[in-house]
């Protein structure tokens, strides 16, 4: 069957381009109660990828009706491994165009990982036909403000003072601590100053809502709030030195910064964890946070015989 879609594969989008494809995000929000990208797809929006790409499905009236954004990982075995993130408009969904969105991700490439927000099921189907199989699950918990009053008072180790974020005098200090304290973590690790000055430019951006940990004046740990448009608070990211594991600073920071957002007002508090960091969930199903929602990767494609 001819396809009755075109899609470009762009370096970066042009303004007219952008804003389709920001309504196409937007009513795939509203269809699905979940964004289908991430944030770090809507700050590149306007911008090349480095190491990868825009794809932007079109019509034939060249109206725009899905989009993909992708990055090359690094190479592992010989492979060429691409990351990538997609939709497709709601009101297009089910007529195989999804499937050709991700046969032009994945062109040129022995093996993709692919976001899907919300784990939506037709996206679980899909991968389930072509042979991908899930391999990461990243977790939304939520708890209600109410009753954040009644949580302990945080109690930082000896010798340790907690401040607030300082723009530009700070930014490198965070950097190297977010750097080790995420090593391991495929995009909190890679942060770069770049990174950080697309965050401070954002409107949600506030530094009294950044705590630091300091020791014998060297920044230890961090916690990181954001408050989103629609009113509810987030424990953006917390980090602690991996020399400053098991004192409970971990702890500490989480708590002073739930008391913040506590403090503004807000109705509920949210946040994301790897399903497999079972230290880091102990401490916030502790501190009362249920599952509210879950995001996974879908990678392959495998060959049946790999299947399991």
């Amino acid at each position: 069957m001819t396809s009755r879609v075109k899609i470009d594969v762009l370096d970066q989008l042009s303004e007219t381009d952008a804003q389709a494809v920001h309504a196409v995000l937007d009513a795939a929000t509203a269809a699905d109660a979940v964004a289908p990208v991430s944030e770090q797809v809507l700050l590149a929006m306007g911008a090349a990828v480095p190491g990868g790409r825009h794809l932007v499905v079109r019509e034939e009236s060249g109206a725009v009706i899905g989009y993909a954004h992708t990055e090359d990982a690094e190479p592992e075995e010989q492979r060429t491994v691409v990351g990538a993130e997609a939709v497709i408009a709601p009101e297009h969904r089910g007529q195989g165009i999804g499937r050709e969105l991700l046969e032009k991700i994945t062109e040129g490439s022995t093996l993709a990982r692919i976001w899907s927000h919300g784990d939506h099921p037709a996206a679980r189907a899909l991968g389930a036909q072509l042979g991908y199989r899930v391999v990461r699950e990243l977790l939304q918990l939520r708890r209600p403000t109410n009753g954040l009053d009644g949580l302990p008072d945080p109690v930082l180790p000896e010798g340790v003072q907690l401040r607030t974020f300082r723009p530009g005098a700070d930014d490198a200090a965070w950097l190297r601590v977010n750097s080790r304290a995420f090593s391991w973590h495929p995009e909190q690790g890679r942060m770069t100053q770049a990174d950080l000055d697309a965050r401070k430019a954002e409107p949600w951006f506030d530094p009294a809502g950044f705590f630091l940990a300091e020791a014998d004046g060297e920044v230890i740990g961090f916690h990181w709030t954001k408050v989103h448009p629609e009113g509810h608070g987030e424990v953006y990211v917390v980090g602690v030195d991996p020399d400053r594991h098991g004192g409970g600073l971990g702890t500490a920071l989480t708590l002073a910064g739930l008391r913040h957002l506590a403090g503004l007002g807000l109705p509920a508090v949210t946040l994301y964890v790897e399903a497999d960091n079972a230290a880091a969930l102990k401490v916030y199903h502790r501190l009362g946070f249920g599952q509210f929602a879950i995001d996974v990767v879908h990678e392959g494609p495998y060959p049946a015989s790999a299947q399991h």
